[in-house]
This record gives structure tokens, C-alpha cells and sequence, in this order.
């Protein structure tokens, strides 16, 4: 209560106690419905068990929302013989009151006055949101940037988050005026999609930087244990930030001072930097650092040489770093940075500033605040030093410029810098267009595990497995399986030697650790010979049973890589992907790195490109490159099954083995859910929905009504080009010459969970685009906007109609409430449609039309 007073809150404030008639000065209530108004927000501290009843009665009133700042309430649910949570979220949920919490330290918005929290100190207004889900660190950071003189837009402690959840609190923000970046601080999840979504979209308008708790095993279980949801793997969570095109950093400190570059510097183009200073030693520290991290030294032209050469002294350091001696004077500095910005080899600069007697650090940064102000490339200013270091950097700050206290946190600075790039572009990035899988087979992959399971089994057999694959047009290597020794024979002889012989059974998971795989088998002897030994080693163990004979043809490819490509089902995010260096080896090399499906072309290609291995398939001296297109395929297609085959708990292919002729598939396990596993958690970001496609025919010719996919950007492009002006005016109103890559990868790269765009393609003159219709939902499938435009030649003829109808039924099955748009007041043709489809057409304002039909229930009062 004291919170709210000081924080200078201008509506009414209601404190509500049944043993006191004033609290802070302000009259107390008795209970709620003695309040003379209706509460907008409530603020509850009062004991678990008396929560459940105080949010019935705030809801009955009107309240719409509710922070339970209330902790304990697993403890005292016990003590009562009731579960309290379930009982408060039943109550909040007949009356459409969202809660923050329970457990929570509260929360602040600076510029409204209102601090409804507990924390010892306020928050100063600000650009920067801060979210976390711890209520310890909460209050620490206030004070650490209470010190800092950091404002917030926002500061909100998620608490035990059983109703509104960080992505809840990210899509509020995401599209906030009033915040320039989201800094988050997190511990766990228990939706990952609905978080992918409202990162994903969040990040697309402005920095969202994280720190992800619980990195080692033991902390991840501490992190579980304190938020109360299952915490999943470090990796994996660092596959989704990446994903979401957010950037993750490792501490409090970073968090700011990221937001800080982010928001100070202009968007780096390049990783190539250059290091300016007037120390040899603090130069190369710079360097260790940004060769330690990956960086790269900007390799000077022979032009900038040249022109440094004219402005420096004989005995600089005439490289990178540019070492301009000790006596530097602004107007060397000045000179040298000039230079620097103009060299297209150089995509940022670092200037390292150690103090002199001879010029003091504030005038440098005075003389190179204006020109690196002004630059296109990001200028980063490291002072060294004490006071006049500080004045430096505050110089350097009002100039919009970040400022560091040593060169190693400069570069690292530079470096997440790169990474944010990187997460971004991929957001956006055009994919190859991937060669369609031809009809896939799904009553016989149906067959295949509903045997498995009928004999009780988790691992489908290696045949069966590689017959799954080579369903979705991975190649695999010839297997067949044999029952005896004898049968092994004859099957080589079919297949032709030399072959491999594998053990088959239910309870090996790793051949080779049971001497289960022998290789190079050139003649019926050896192939009998081999079984035998297989089964005489298998007998001697109690716990395995034989079931027979792998027996595959011997693939002879000399200098072909062997990678893994596989997936298991993350608890949190659901099924993952992993490609790596494979072979036998393969745990102790610990080569590989994650992804999260759906992939295309481009996210398959960075995944690869994220392993060590990735430099050599690119080709080595005398060994030539690998098809890294047909390994990029083979991750798309897996991405596919583990998307289509709910039943799959795992999977991998090791080896996959790769080289200039292609990819083949050695060996392959896949592994069935357990049915006490319940069903597979989602993906974490919805897959293109294959069952949207409807094949019709308009006007003689056939054409694909299907959800829009990254890959149509180029069709979708050429489909602008041929609108005519008035058309693009009714659609976006105003008249647009070109479409961007942004605008279009906007349009084309879409969520699937919170959007919808269906196109209708004209297949026979290879996907020409003949017209679009999306909708764009809020988060709670409360409303769609929808946008609409044909193909300028074909308009009026019914393809706008027919589109339109689809969209429609779709948002009436996936339980959308209403549809609007806005509609232009001369559009008569549009707003025939609408009225025709029954749409309710508002009286024009500024000349716009709103449009709206209900496709769902009646929202309740």
C-alpha cells in the first residue's frame, strides 16, 4: 500500500481489510462488495485460503484483473484439503479474470505511477522492459539500476505464472509504444508454442534479449523445483531463442548492456572489425579476444593503408590494430577514424582509448563522438582508466554511443552484436525451394508401427525403420532381414558381396557394444561365419534376444563423411533435431547442434553450418565438398516425418554418410512412444498444415488453394508486380511501387499458430500466384483481421469469393470469434462481397468501412 501511494498513482486506491478502518491513511473496506466502485485491478496478500472467494467476488463485480502477490499455496492447499490454485483459476476463468502470479513480487509501470508490488524501491520511467520469474532477482535489479539510473516501461515479476505467462506478458509488450526493448529473465516454460509465437512476433519489432536460468543439470532441477514446471534441456532452449530470433546472454549485467548496444548502435553489416587504439597492449587484448569469440580482423584495403600512411607518423602499427602511438591527438584520432569508415572491408570499428598526459580521454571522445555518431557502421568506444574514463564514456553516451570499461567487454559487446544479426536474418531469410516428397505411403507406415506395437515392441527393427525413411525419400542402403544363418546366406548372395551383417534384436540399442556389426563380408563362408558369432556372443548374455540377421549391402564410399542426423522429444518444446559428426564415435567427438522443426532450406543449411564438421564437408586441399544440398534436404525431410508421425519418440540415422556423389543411410533406429507417455507434446512451432490444401478447378483451369509457405516469396513478388495501382490501394491503402524482401518475407513467413494466409496457385505454369487472403489473430482467437487481393486481370470473376469463403471456414474451425477488415469507402466491389457473405458493414469513418461476421460464440459479458 505504501508502494502504490509513493509511486503516484492517479486513480482511486482501495484498501480492503476487516480489522482496520484506515490503512495508510486511506479508509479501509471490509470486504469487496462494500467497495463504491468496481476495482480495475486487485492486488491480493491476503492468505492462500482465502484467495479462491476474493476472486469469485472480484469477478462477479467486474474485475477483470488480479495480481496474488499470495505465496504458498501447495503447502497450505494441504492443510486445507483443497487445492486453492485450481479453485482460483476456476473462479478467475468463469469471469474472464486474468491473473499475474501467485508468488510474485508485483508489478510496476513507471509512467503510469503505479508501483503495485512489494519491492523496497520503485522504478524510474523508462524505455526498457524487464520481466522475471524470479521475485529475488526482481527486487535486486531494481535496485542495481536504481544506482545505474535505468528507467523501465515496464517491470513485471511473473511469479508461479498459472494464468498469464511470459508469453502472455511478451505479446503485450511486443507491440508497446512505450517499450524499446524486452529483457527477460527465465527459468522455465510450460507452453513453449505459445511462447515461440509471441517471440517471434515480439522480435520482429524490437530487441528481445534473455537470460535463461538453470544451464547446468543442476541448476535446470533447482529452476524446475522454484517455478514448478519441468525446466528441459540448456541446448534446446538455446535452439528456441535462436529460433525466435531473440539473442540470449549469460548475466543481469549483460541484459542491459546488450540493450544498450542494441539500441545505441547502428545494425552491424559484418563481422569484420576494426580496432583502433594508441596502445600496442590494449590492442591486442582486443584481439585475443574477438579471435577467442570467432570474430574477424578487418583486413585494411591498400587504399586505406595508403591513406593512413599520409596521416599517421612513420612507426604506426600500419595493420589491424591500428596502434596510432601514445601521443595521439584528437585530430589523429579523428583522421584515422575517417578512414576507417570509408574502407568497405571494414564493417565496424572499436576505438581503444588508454589515458595520456597529452590528450586528455574527453576531448578524444568529443572529436569522434560527432563522425561516429553519424556513421552507418556501429563505432564502439572503449576507455580505460578511472574518471576521465567515465567522462569519456558519458560524452560518448549523450552522442548515442556504447561505451566499455575494457576491451574484452567491448568485443563480447560486438560479438552478441553478430548473433543478434544472425538470429534475425533468419527470421526473414528466403529458403530454397525444396523438391517435393512424392506420395507418401502412410497405411504402410501405419502397418509398420501398429506391428511394432502389437508385439510389444518400442524400437521399430532396423528394415522396418529404414523403409520409414526411404518413405519420405531419404536413401537408405539395401536391408534385408534374416532368420537364421543359412538365410543370411542366401540373402548376401542376392544382394551381392561384399555385405554388412547386423544382430537384430529388441534389447540392443548399440550393435557394436555387443560385437553386433560386421562389415566387409566378401563370400557365404564369412557371411556364416559371422552369424554364428553374433549368435554365440548374443547367447552369453541373458538379458538379449536373438530375433535374426540385418543384412545389408556394403556401401563402398572412400573419403565420405559420416554425420548423425537425428530427434528425440524435448519434454518442454516437444520433438528437437540434431545433426553432428556420427560414426561410432560419436558421444565423445560431441560434434552436433539443435534445431527445433518445421525446417526449410535455410534453417537446415545453418544448422549444419553451426558444427565443426560443417568446414570440412565444405571441402579440404584435395578432398572435394560434400553435397551439403542433399544433407540440408535430408534434415527438411526428417523434419517432415518427425511432424507427421506423432507416434515417433526418437530417432536417428548414424551413420548418414556424405560426399560429392550424395547422401546414404547406413544404419537407422526409430523409437515409438510408450503408450503411458501420453500423447507427444507439439512442436513448438507450428508446421505448415499439409491438411489446408484443396484442389479445385476455376474456370477451366486447375488451381491449389493452400496455406502460404516462405519459399512462395518469388511467385509472390511477381504477383505484386502484375497488381494494377487502384488494386494496391484498395489493399494496403496507398500506392507501393515495390515490395521489399522484409515486407515480403512479413507476408510469406508466417506463424501458423496466430495467423493465416491462403493462396490460390495456378499450378500448370509452375505456382503462379493468382490471389491471397490472410487473417491475423490476437493471441486469444478473440478476433481476425482479414486483407484480400486478386490477380488485377481475373477480379470480379470469383476467385476473391471463393477465397474468402475458405478463410472463413477455416476461422470458424479453429474457433475465432469475429472476422473484420477495413474497407475503403469507394471499394464497392469489396463491400458487395462482404454484405453478400453476410458481414455487418459499419458506417464509414475517414472514409473506411469496418467489416465484421461472427464465427464463434458470443464473447461473455
Amino acid at each position: 500500500m505504501h508502494n502504490l501511494l509513493a509511486g503516484g498513482f492517479a486513480g482511486a486506491l482501495y484498501p480492503v481489510n476487516p480489522k482496520h478502518r484506515q490503512i495508510q491513511g486511506l479508509q479501509a473496506f471490509r470486504n469487496t462488495q462494500a467497495l463504491p466502485e468496481t476495482p480495475d485491478l486487485a492486488v491480493l496478500c491476503t492468505p492462500p485460503a482465502s484467495i479462491p472467494g476474493l476472486i469469485e467476488d472480484l469477478g462477479a463485480r467486474g474485475t477483470r484483473a488480479a495480481i496474488v502477490i499470495t505465496a504458498g499455496f501447495k503447502q497450505a492447499s494441504q492443510a486445507a484439503g483443497r487445492d486453492l490454485e485450481a479453485q482460483m483459476l476456476a473462479a478467475a476463468g468463469r469471469h474472464g479474470l486474468r491473473i499475474l502470479g501467485p508468488n510474485c513480487v508485483g508489478l510496476i509501470v513507471p509512467a503510469l505511477g503505479l508501483n503495485a508490488s512489494f519491492a523496497p524501491d520503485g522504478a524510474s520511467p523508462g524505455s526498457i522492459a524487464f520481466v522475471t520469474q524470479s521475485g529475488a532477482l526482481a527486487t535486486t535489479v531494481l535496485d542495481w539500476a536504481s544506482e545505474r539510473r535505468i528507467g523501465f516501461s515496464c517491470f513485471v515479476s511473473m511469479g508461479n505464472c498459472l494464468d498469464v505467462d511470459i508469453g502472455d506478458v511478451i505479446d503485450y509488450l511486443g507491440s508497446d509504444a512505450d517499450t524499446r526493448a524486452i529483457l527477460l529473465y527465465m527459468e522455465s516454460l510450460r507452453e513453449a508454442r505459445k511462447f515461440m509465437s509471441a517471440a517471434r512476433a515480439a522480435a520482429r519489432n524490437k530487441p528481445l534479449i534473455i537470460v535463461k536460468a538453470g544451464r547446468v543439470p543442476e541448476g535446470a532441477k533447482a529452476a524446475a523445483s522454484h517455478t514448478g514446471a519441468l525446466a528441459g534441456s540448456d541446448v534446446v532452449y538455446d535452439a528456441a531463442i535462436r529460433r525466435a530470433g531473440a539473442l540470449r546472454v549469460y548475466g543481469i549485467e549483460d541484459l542491459f548492456t546488450t540493450a544498450e548496444v542494441l539500441g545505441r548502435s547502428r545494425r552491424v553489416r559484418g563481422a569484420r572489425l576494426a580496432i583502433l587504439t594508441n596502445g600496442g597492449g590494449p590492442g591486442i587484448l582486443a584481439t585475443d579476444a574477438l579471435i577467442e569469440r570467432g570474430g574477424e580482423l578487418a583486413e585494411l584495403s591498400p587504399a586505406t593503408l595508403e591513406a593512413l600512411d599520409s596521416l599517421l607518423p612513420g612507426n604506426w602499427s600500419r595493420g589491424n590494430p591500428l596502434d596510432i602511438i601514445g601521443d595521439a591527438s584528437p585530430q589523429r584520432y579523428r583522421d584515422a577514424l575517417g578512414v576507417l569508415l570509408e574502407d568497405r572491408a571494414c564493417d565496424a570499428v572499436l576505438i581503444v582509448h588508454a589515458p595520456t598526459a597529452l590528450a586528455a580521454s574527453p576531448d578524444i571522445a568529443d572529436a569522434l563522438a560527432e563522425a561516429a555518431a553519424a556513421s552507418r557502421k556501429p563505432v564502439l568506444g572503449c576507455w580505460l582508466g578511472g574518471a576521465s574514463a567515465r567522462e569519456a564514456a558519458r560524452r560518448f553516451a549523450a552522442a548515442g554511443l556504447p561505451s566499455f570499461d575494457a576491451p574484452e567487454d567491448a568485443v563480447a559487446a560486438f560479438m552478441r552484436m553478430l548473433e543478434y544479426r544472425a538470429n534475425q536474418e533468419s527470421l526473414t531469410e528466403m529458403p530454397e525451394t525444396l523438391p517435393g516428397i512424392a506420395h507418401i505411403d502412410a497405411d504402410a507406415i501405419s502397418e509398420i508401427i501398429t506391428t511394432a506395437r502389437g508385439e510389444g515392441r518400442r524400437w521399430l527393427s532396423e528394415v522396418e525403420a529404414k523403409q520409414v525413411f526411404s518413405a519420405y525419400g531419404i536413401p537408405v542402403v539395401e536391408t534385408r532381414i534374416a532368420a537364421s544363418a543359412e538365410e543370411a546366406v542366401r540373402i548376401a548372395g542376392e544382394i551381392g558381396f561384399p555385405v554388412a551383417l547386423k544382430v537384430l534384436s529388441p534389447d540392443i540399442t548399440h550393435k557394436s557394444d555387443v560385437g553386433g556389426v560386421v562389415l566387409d563380408l566378401d563370400s557365404a563362408e564369412t557371411v556364416r561365419e559371422a552369424a554364428e558369432g553374433i549368435a554365440r556372443r548374443v547367447a552369453a548374455r541373458s538379458d538379449v534376444r536373438l530375433q535374426g540377421f540385418a543384412v545389408q549391402a556394403m556401401a563402398r564410399r572412400p573419403g565420405a563423411f559420416e554425420l548423425i542426423i537425428g530427434s528425440h522429444t524435448d519434454p518442454i518444446f516437444g520433438p528437437v533435431l540434431l545433426f553432428g559428426q556420427g560414426g561410432t564415435g560419436v558421444e565423445v567427438i560431441r560434434d552436433s547442434a539443435i534445431a527445433l522443426p518445421p525446417l526449410n532450406m535455410a534453417l537446415a543449411r545453418q544448422l549444419v553450418e553451426r558444427t565443426r564438421i560443417s568446414r570440412l564437408l565444405a571441402g579440404y586441399r584435395q578432398h572435394p565438398a560434400a553435397r551439403i544440398d542433399l544433407i540440408c534436404e535430408t534434415l527438411v525431410r526428417i523434419s517432415r516425418l518427425v511432424a507427421d508421425l506423432e507416434d515417433v519418440a526418437s530417432l536417428d540415422i548414424n551413420p548418414l554418410i556424405a560426399d560429392a556423389e550424395g547422401v546414404l543411410a547406413l544404419d537407422a533406429r526409430i523409437e515409438l512412444r510408450a503408450p503411458e507417455d501420453g500423447p507427444r507434446p507439439e512442436l513448438a512451432i507450428s508446421p505448415y498444415p499439409a491438411g489446408l490444401e484443396e484442389h479445385i478447378e476455376f474456370e477451366g483451369q486447375a488451381v491449389v488453394l493452400r496455406p502460404i509457405r516462405p519459399e512462395d516469396e518469388p511467385a509472390h513478388r511477381e504477383f505484386f508486380e502484375h497488381l494494377q495501382d487502384e488494386d494496391i490501394r484498395f489493399r494496403f491503402f496507398g500506392v507501393m511501387k515495390v515490395l521489399e524482401h522484409s515486407q515480403l518475407a512479413r507476408y510469406t513467413q508466417i506463424d501458423y499458430n496466430r495467423e493465416m494466409a491462403f493462396i490460390a496457385t495456378e499450378t500448370a505454369e509452375g505456382e503462379r500466384t493468382l490471389g491471397a487472403v490472410r487473417a491475423v489473430t490476437d493471441p486469444d482467437r478473440l478476433r481476425a483481421e482479414f486483407a484480400i487481393i486478386v490477380r488485377s486481370d481475373i477480379k470480379g470473376r470469383g476467385l476473391g469469393r471463393i477465397l474468402l469463403e475458405k478463410l472463413i471456414r477455416y476461422c470458424r474451425d479453429t474457433g475465432v470469434g469475429e472476422v473484420v477488415g477495413q474497407v475503403l469507402q469507394d471499394n464497392h466491389r469489396m463491400l458487395a462481397l462482404a454484405r453478400d457473405l453476410g458481414f455487418t458493414v459499419g458506417a464509414a469513418r475517414q472514409g473506411i468501412h469496418e467489416v465484421t461476421l461472427r464465427t464463434g460464440p458470443a464473447p461473455a459479458d
